[in-house]
């Protein structure tokens, strides 16, 4: 008479062995955007943007693609929670307006407009704008205002290059600086990418520009507070631009290979 052995089944293993049968939680990560990517597609379709249902269109690097709706990650980390504190607190003051104050914003904001994309923009609301100024002055510890400043004349702005050195291992971040930064440049920062990486849009604040000492500023400490040091080989990328009165200029992209010690 034949035996038929049951092989043991997945309950018995997680007993067995607990959860470390399952992928760790960094290469669980990695699955996830292998998957994100195997979900897109490149079409050819007229140009469109934004969602529909479960399905996404957007600008790729080599043309139109669709993918599937993801939901992003919500880590609430600290930075993240302080810039949802900003944003709810300045939507708050809004309410607090007179109407005057409110008529102000959005005749001052029918002359800003907001961030192409296919080639259209428009004009901002005066409540966009009043979010846009006020979340920036909050962010780099300004008093909040209730009117629309000015829109000023943006002096030229210090930083030139990015410098990377690799000194015995220890690697530094310099922004070349002609001229004082002051105190209201901007500087963001990308986490390091391979080198061959040409184009980058994923920026995050670091904090404001340090004074600059010989002719350069040190930003190795904001950049490596946030992201840790680069590897060598890597390649870093930073973003900076000035605020005046909740003001922002243009930024400017620069990038550095890490170099071997």
């Amino acid at each position: 008479m034949a035996v038929t052995l049951a092989l043991p089944g997945k309950q018995f293993w997680r007993v067995l062995f607990g959860w470390r049968c399952r992928p760790r939680a960094p290469q669980q990560e990695e699955n996830n955007k292998r998957k994100e990517s195997n979900k897109r597609m490149k079409i050819l379709d007229i140009p469109q943007s934004g969602k529909r249902g479960l399905n996404v269109s957007q600008a790729g690097q080599f043309g139109q693609i669709s993918r599937t709706l993801a939901i992003p990650a919500n880590p609430r980390s600290a930075a993240q929670m302080a810039v949802r504190d900003n944003l709810s607190r300045v939507a708050a003051k809004w309410r607090a307006l007179t109407e005057t104050q409110r008529a102000e914003w959005i005749a001052t904001a029918s002359a800003v407009k907001s961030t192409s994309r296919l080639g259209q923009n428009g004009a901002l609301s005066g409540f966009q704008l009043f979010i846009k100024i006020n979340c920036t002055l909050a962010q780099f510890g300004g008093e909040p205002v209730n009117t629309p400043p000015l829109r000023p004349e943006f002096p030229n702005l210090a930083p030139q290059n990015l410098v990377i050195t690799n000194t015995g291992g220890a690697v530094a971040l310099k922004l070349t600086c002609p001229t004082s930064p002051g105190e209201n440049t901007i500087v963001r920062g990308s986490k390091p990418v391979s080198q061959g990486v040409q184009v980058c849009k994923d920026f995050r604040i670091l904090g404001t520009c340090p004074a600059a000492v010989q002719g350069s500023a040190d930003i190795t400490s904001l950049y490596t507070s946030r992201y840790g040091a680069p590897k060598a080989g890597t390649k870093v990328y930073v973003q900076v631009n000035q605020f005046v009165d909740g003001w922002e200029s243009l930024p400017r992209t620069y990038s550095a290979i890490v170099p071997a010690s």
